[in-house]
């Protein structure tokens, strides 16, 4: 089944020419990226059975002989990361949908929304695929190219600001990463990772710790491990919620998937292991310290973003077949749960407003539905019993205390703190945005208002805002009150509220919106019912990474397949 490797890559490409021909016409282009994407996950799907059966699945791509080609390769990992990523795109191109971003939108014309986001889509599956470290750095730069496009939607200062940070960020992580390619060619003569596997380790031991250090900077920018991870708060936040949400779900992993292939295949009697073990504490304390700081959700969630991906890395860092085991179960636990959280977070703002818990009151009440799709997904984050976030931090503590070293231990204890400290700040999101009344948030914006009577816009809603609070439900009940505070309204708040008997209503949510995120997390609860059999696979999977020879003599052999 070697034919069905590029499809990933190739689908997507075609179908963003496609949408940019079909133009103005949103139902077409509709009906073609819900079939692009419904493919790559069946594709994915695919692969992933026939990896786990037969072993990696290689195409070359090109003329050229090998290994001077451009090889893609699926195994175990790759396949695994290829079908979650397309189930999130798949759900994020739903939601996003809903919201109305398929190009006739009044005010911000997004007809290149849906290319962008197939290009977006065909550069995570590259990266996932690539054989070589060029083929690598092309599937970066696509991402960078998609995101930036995407960040900068509507063209609002702070989007093309918060667009500008991360570009600039992600230009000088690219341009490390070019200095990294053509450092290894010349130690080594070649590109292929197959290949050099092979050469890397005749090379001597101070040379190839520096092109491991290139390498490991390079994609710890990307996946933002600490102390390179101070871009992320400032840029995911800004963006429409399916654009931060396929980021803060896809992007980052990327990145940690990158460092999982290189570590094991290039480097695999690598001397960092200490060193990432220390990284993975300091983002695990570093982001948490952040989110519980925070009083907006988005930036909350941004925050515990990066605090997250220091488990990943602490799998990595352990170095063993158990911890690559959780490393990968917890990057396909957290792509899914972080990108539900970042969606419901688009309904919490359709609802309400805003993402602020100073305005936020009573949305349980108000919208229940999205009040489960917030509190469980936030749960599973947290680590709560029997969830896969709780079975995931569990296998990564067993794996280090086999391991039994100090830095394991500390990070053992950092990551325990930092579940408590995830579980606080999920909790007070959830008890001030959605348990308090509508009273009592009103109230703590009075109270506010009297102590800081300077405050600016973002700490206190003014008299005409009241109607935001709870979502519409406290302080405009009469309907002649209710017209005259809706025609002070702009545009995007009277999208929010509609006119009735007995006042301003929140308007309905699109049906699509809540589907596709309901959809994804029950996608994400059912992770935690075929946990069992995921471990297996996961298992498998970091025995192929710690004993690399079947993937290496599948690219490199005539025979592969």
């Amino acid at each position: 089944m070697t034919w069905l490797v590029p499809l990933p890559v190739a689908l997507p490409l075609l179908g963003a020419g496609l949408a940019l021909v079909l133009g103005r016409r949103p139902l077409l282009r509709w009906v073609m990226s819900t079939a692009v994407l419904t493919t790559n996950v069946g594709i994915a799907a695919a692969l992933l059975w026939e990896t786990d059966r037969n072993g990696p699945q290689v195409v070359w791509i090109g003329a050229w002989s090998q290994p001077l080609g451009i090889s893609l390769v699926a195994d175990r990992v790759a396949s695994l990361m290829l079908l979650v990523s397309a189930v999130v795109t798949l759900a994020v191109l739903v939601y996003s949908i809903g919201q109305g971003m398929t190009g006739d939108e009044r005010d911000t014309p997004l007809t290149i929304y849906h290319p962008t986001f197939l290009v977006l889509s065909a550069g995570v599956s590259n990266a996932f695929l690539a054989g070589d470290l060029f083929n690598l750095f092309v599937s970066f730069e696509m991402l960078l190219f998609a995101s930036y496009v995407l960040l900068t939607l509507g063209g609002t200062s702070a989007r093309i600001r918060a667009g500008t940070i991360y570009v600039v960020v992600n230009v000088v992580s690219s341009a490390l990463f070019l200095i990294s390619v053509a450092a290894v060619y010349a130690a080594t003569g070649s590109l292929n990772l197959a290949q050099l596997s092979l050469r890397i380790a005749e090379l001597p031991d101070p040379l190839a710790l520096v092109l491991q250090l290139l390498l490991l900077t390079t994609f710890s920018i990307k996946a933002a491990v600490f102390p390179l991870s101070f871009w992320l708060p400032d840029s995911y936040p800004t963006a429409p919620a399916p654009v931060t949400a396929v980021f803060a779900g896809l992007l980052t992993k990327v990145g940690v998937y990158a460092i999982i292939r290189t570590q094991t295949l290039l480097f695999p009697d690598s001397p960092l292991t200490g060193p990432l073990l220390w990284a993975a504490l300091f983002t695990l304390l570093a982001g948490i310290l952040g989110a519980v700081a925070q009083s907006d959700i988005k930036r909350m969630l941004s925050f515990t973003l990066v605090s997250h991906i220091g488990y990943m890395v602490f799998g990595v860092g352990l170095g063993t077949a158990a911890g690559y085991s959780g490393a990968i179960f917890y990057v396909t636990h957290h792509i899914t749960i972080q990108t539900t959280l970042f969606l419901v977070l688009g309904l919490v703002e359709r609802q309400g407003g805003s993402t602020s818990l100073i305005k936020l009151g009573g949305l349980a009440g108000l919208a229940p539905v999205v009040g489960v799709l917030f509190f469980v997904p936030a749960m599973n984050l947290a680590g709560i019993p029997p969830m896969s976030g709780f079975l995931g931090k569990a296998s990564l503590v067993e794996a280090a205390i086999r391991v039994g070293t100090v830095p394991a231990y500390a990070v053992v204890a950092g990551g325990m703190l930092t579940s408590l400290l995830t579980l606080y700040a999920v909790g007070r999101t959830w008890n001030l945005a959605f348990w308090r009344t509508p009273e009592e948030a009103h109230e703590m914006i009075r109270e506010l208002s009297d102590r800081n009577p300077l405050s600016g816009p973002d700490d206190v809603v003014p008299y005409r805002d009241r109607v935001r609070i709870g979502a519409g439900t406290y302080g405009v009940h009469d309907q002649v009150e209710a017209r005259s505070v809706l025609d002070e309204e702009d545009d995007t708040s009277r999208d929010l509220f509609q006119l009735t008997e007995q006042g301003l209503r929140p308007t309905r949510l699109p049906r699509t919106m809540v589907g596709a995120t309901a959809g994804l997390a029950v996608f994400s609860l059912g992770l935690t019912v075929v946990a069992g059999a995921l471990f297996g696979y996961t298992g498998r999977a970091a025995d192929d990474l710690l004993d690399p020879g079947r993937y290496v003599s599948s690219v490199l052999t005539q025979e592969a397949r």
